[in-house]
């Protein structure tokens, strides 16, 4: 098959929705299938064999982060260069709503289109006032993909229509393999010792960092040799640390995939502190498939994602007395981590890529028919 898929934001800044789609598209090629991704990037900006580069991003302030979006006249003619070129079977677009790519895409395109929404917004101006755009958009749309209930949600509250649920997916093997970093995490036993991660943008407040910091300053008094390990993008300088934290704080800066699944084993307790703007949590199920328990605060995505807090312990959002506890427990109760991890491990199988990746397959089979039956009653190849 041949699948074109849009990815909204730039490539060179992590976030979910980017990793989505790499993974995703290597998933497919590695199953057979010819994958080209259009992505916001300059024209010497090194990519991967299989993305087209669609021009530079801009930074656009969304969902509490910022995004770095490519939207203009240049955009749209690269856009539908690349659809006439590919001559897909099945266009696919991460978040067509979103002044991006996703929507040049659609509105150029003149086949079946698989969209999926990864954001659980129930309440947006830019929504809003976008409406009747929104809805000459999702008229084009074949079939729909919402990667968490929350975002399916949306769809059948706000946008007129349902969607498929089909998670975020996650390479098990790539984080269950990989080897720890040399002397991590180090001894662990009640009273003493133990090494908690986080990862990600530290900065941004919805990450909910400071409140992991506070927890810590309140518990590494009474736990000599406890550490953090701390990686994402970002300067440490900009966040305020308590003395005892700061001291016993190694921070790895902006990692690659392999040093994030080093770093995800290298821990006795992944945190998650996140307060809000998540409908996922995909840095859950990779620090699931690198067997680290996991304390992630009480969202509603990432309840679901650790079943309840069977696969994962959870706290009050903002609560840093209550992350303090849990953490300074789990710390205590080696047993507990290791049931945690056990019940973790058989939770993510079923996050696994080439699972995922099934199952979106048969959402484009699915509308390469629909649209097929709509032409004289023909299934008929897609014409960009």
């Amino acid at each position: 098959m041949r699948i074109g898929i849009v990815c909204p934001y730039s490539l060179d800044v992590p976030g979910g929705v980017q990793f989505h789609v790499r993974d995703l598209a290597e998933t497919l090629i590695a199953m057979g299938h010819e994958v080209s991704v259009l992505a916001p990037a300059d024209d010497d900006q090194p990519l991967p064999p299989y993305v087209v580069a669609a021009g530079r991003a801009v930074p656009v302030p969304y969902n509490g982060s910022v995004a770095r979006l490519n939207f203009g006249p240049i955009s749209a003619a690269r856009t539908r260069r690349w659809l006439h070129q590919g001559d897909f079977d099945v266009l696919h677009v991460h978040e067509p709503l979103t002044p991006s790519l996703s929507l040049l895409a659609v509105m150029s395109a003149r086949g079946p289109v698989v969209a999926t929404f990864h954001t659980a917004i129930t309440r947006s101006r830019a929504l809003a006032a976008g409406a009747p755009v929104a809805r000459v958009v999702l008229e084009r749309i074949t079939g729909r993909i919402a990667v968490s209930e929350l975002a399916r949600r949306v769809q059948v509250e706000h946008l007129d229509g349902g969607a498929v649920e089909i998670p975020n997916g996650v390479s098990v093997a790539h984080f269950a393999d990989a080897e720890p970093l040399p002397g991590w995490p180090g001894e662990c036993r009640p009273g003493y010792g133990g090494t908690v991660g986080f990862l990600g943008r530290f900065t941004e407040p919805r990450k909910g960092f400071d409140i992991l910091a506070r927890a810590l300053a309140e518990v590494m008094p009474q736990r000599p040799g406890m550490r953090l390990l701390l990686a994402g993008p970002g300067d440490l300088g900009e966040v305020d640390l308590p003395p005892v934290v700061a001291e016993r704080t190694t921070f790895l800066g902006k990692v690659s995939e392999e040093d994030k699944a080093r770093m995800l084993r290298s821990v006795d307790l992944y945190i998650a502190p996140n307060t809000g703007g998540e409908s996922f949590g995909m840095i859950l199920t990779e620090a699931m498939a690198a067997g680290a328990p996991v304390v992630a605060t009480d969202l509603d995505a990432f309840r679901r994602v650790l079943d309840g807090g069977r696969a994962g312990a959870l706290f009050p959002n903002g609560d840093a007395a209550a992350l303090g506890e849990a953490v300074s427990a789990l710390l205590d109760d080696g047993a507990r981590r290791r049931e945690l991890a056990e019940h973790a491990g058989r939770v993510v199988a079923a996050y696994d890529w080439p699972v995922v990746a099934a199952r979106v397959l048969e959402v484009y089979n699915s509308a390469i028919e629909a649209l097929g039956e709509t032409v004289s009653g023909e299934e008929t190849p897609a014409q960009w």
